[in-house]
């Protein structure tokens, strides 16, 4: 291969390991949305560990906490960082172990009685799957009163 060649195939290789280090993960890209939602609404939000949710509690309600596969009645609202609602229910029982991922790691977290906002990111939620309504790779916002755990 003659020098020219190999100068070109360099650069473009060097162009290539350049544009995949420059592409952010979804991961972040969810972790940089969810930042901005916390800071233009002035939350006190706080990570669960570096899984990417964050969390508010609102309200820390009693010493009876779920667990993976308690059944649990919740008041909740589901939202896009947009404010578009995609979701709502009113005393809808369901088991948590049936949940997205961002449910059963963030309910957990508060008693029943207890409210909290969770800040959802794709890979927590339903991902790269568009679901009704939900774009896919969409962060979801859920405001959650926790009434019963069974």
């Amino acid at each position: 291969m003659n020098f020219q060649k190999r100068v070109v195939l360099s650069l473009m290789t060097l162009m290539v390991l350049f544009a995949f280090s420059c592409t952010k993960s979804q991961a972040d890209k969810d972790r940089e949305i969810i930042q901005d939602y916390i800071a233009s609404h002035s939350l006190g939000a706080v990570e669960y560990g570096s899984t990417g949710l964050f969390y508010v509690i609102e309200r820390p309600g009693g010493s009876i906490k779920p667990s993976y596969g308690s059944n649990i009645e919740v008041n909740y609202d589901g939202y896009l960082t947009d404010g578009t609602v995609f979701d709502s229910g009113d005393t809808l029982g369901l088991n948590l172990a049936y949940t997205i991922l961002g449910w059963q790691y963030g309910i957990p977290l508060i008693g029943e009685g207890g409210r909290i906002k969770l800040l959802i990111p794709s890979t927590l939620g339903y991902g790269a799957k568009e679901v009704g309504d939900i774009p896919k790779n969409s962060v979801l916002i859920f405001d959650v009163d926790l009434i019963l755990v069974n």
